[in-house]
């Protein structure tokens, strides 16, 4: 507890902000209470279509958790000393994620004491156990990663030897977590949408591009609000990360329906009819699904040619249109294009209602309020070691701030080996 009293520090603006994150927390607490007590039915789910909005959206998280790893392999396997400054950011944000990917299994299951089966029950060949391990091993991973280094930069100490292993462990750990999720689609052989070998990679591919992107606005709106500069190199190499994995992840998605079209499997086909040309004259999620397409492929534009992909500008907008063009591809459209049409090809229309969209927006504030906490705290500790430059922009000049020295956390950890 001793960083945490920095987090109740702020100035007038910085309480307004986590004045209404709670009012929309609030919002939704008072959504799921009414969920619990007249249960899931609601929700807009239903027995054709079990799995909604909430799982569509831990399915995202659990992405945007994971991407830590394009941060933390090349500060801490590669020596890569740009990303010293963001690294307990991506972090920090992968502990908000997991955070968040839990609050929506607790209220998807309905009867919260459902959780307890897990536990109490464990089942090594199903793969929900599997991604609960996954997950809390993740989430644990990363409180020690954080709690120990941002102890060592604020206490300017050497960071312990045995943390090292287990900033390497948290690598794989962090591939881990996204390829379990995808099992758990990839596994049921009566969903021919989510039966393909490459749903895996696809979600790895769609997250390290989400992920990096959210964590380069995130970095832009601290430098303009705090003066906390990231560097403009480490800002770049996400955008190049960013880039290859846009790229990568629209070759997956064409791959994936050459196969289909190709193929014209009946079963498959349906699928990818329901979403971008509609079924049976059910058209909800066709705008939605073409929105995604146009602002997935407006972003690779502006990410190919480097003066866009550089420029203070356009590189926000890139980042926001891959972001909302991943959410409606897997916060959307992957959950809800698996289940309709049914294996009995019935074609339920499925439409999030009302208190669903609150206490999802209410799990969003809890993230949102999480990721200013945390930001808070490592910004003064930052503040204290003189490395945060003025109150509302750098007074680092450009060239000086392109070639920052490595933060005190990178050179504890060279003496620690």
């Amino acid at each position: 507890m001793f960083m945490f009293e920095k987090a109740i520090a702020g100035s007038r603006r910085y309480w307004t902000w986590l004045f209404g994150l709670l009012c929309v927390t609030a919002a939704g607490f008072i959504s799921y209470l009414y969920q619990l007590n007249v249960g899931l039915g609601v929700t807009g789910m239903s027995r054709d279509v079990s799995w909604g909005l909430y799982i569509a959206q831990f399915t995202f998280f659990v992405g945007v958790a994971a991407s830590a790893v394009m941060v933390v392999l090349p500060y801490y396997l590669h020596d890569y000393k740009q990303f010293g400054r963001i690294t307990i950011l991506g972090e920090f944000l992968a502990i908000s994620a997991v955070i968040m990917c839990c609050l929506f299994i607790f209220v998807d299951l309905g009867q919260p004491m459902r959780v307890l089966n897990i536990i109490l029950y464990p089942t090594p060949w199903s793969l929900m156990f599997w991604d609960m391990i996954s997950l809390s091993g993740y989430l644990v991973l990363n409180v020690i990663i954080t709690l120990v280094m941002l102890t060592a930069e604020r206490e300017e100490v050497p960071a312990p030897g045995w943390i090292k292993p287990v900033i390497l462990l948290s690598i794989p750990w962090a591939v881990s977590i996204h390829t379990v999720t995808a099992f758990l689609y990839s596994g049921l052989p009566g969903r021919a949408f989510w039966l393909t070998a490459i749903l895996a990679p696809r979600f790895l591919a769609s997250a390290f591009a989400s992920g990096p992107a959210l964590l380069i606005l995130f970095c832009l709106v601290l430098r303009r609000l705090t003066g906390f500069d990231a560097g403009q190199k480490a800002i770049e190499k996400l955008a190049v990360i960013v880039t290859y994995a846009t790229i990568i992840n629209i070759f997956f998605i064409l791959v994936e329906a050459f196969t289909v079209l190709y193929g014209r499997i009946p079963g498959d086909v349906q699928h990818l009819e329901y979403l971008y040309w509609g079924l049976d004259g059910n058209y909800h999620l066709v705008p939605w699904m073409w929105l995604s397409i146009s602002l997935g492929v407006a972003a690779l534009i502006l990410l190919l040619v480097p003066a866009w992909r550089t420029s203070p500008s356009l590189l926000p907008v890139a980042c926001v249109f891959v972001f909302l063009s991943l959410w409606l591809d897997k916060g959307l459209g992957l959950i809800v294009g698996g289940f309709v049409p049914s294996p009995l090809e019935a074609v339920t229309q499925y439409t999030p209602t009302l208190p669903e969209w609150s206490i999802v927006m209410g799990i969003w504030a809890i993230g949102a309020l999480l990721i200013t906490v945390f930001y808070k705290i490592a910004l003064s500790v930052r503040e204290e070691l003189g490395e945060l430059a003025g109150v509302q922009h750098s007074i680092v000049p450009e060239a000086e701030s392109h070639q920052a020295a490595p933060s005190i956390v990178s050179t504890r950890m060279q003496q620690a080996d």
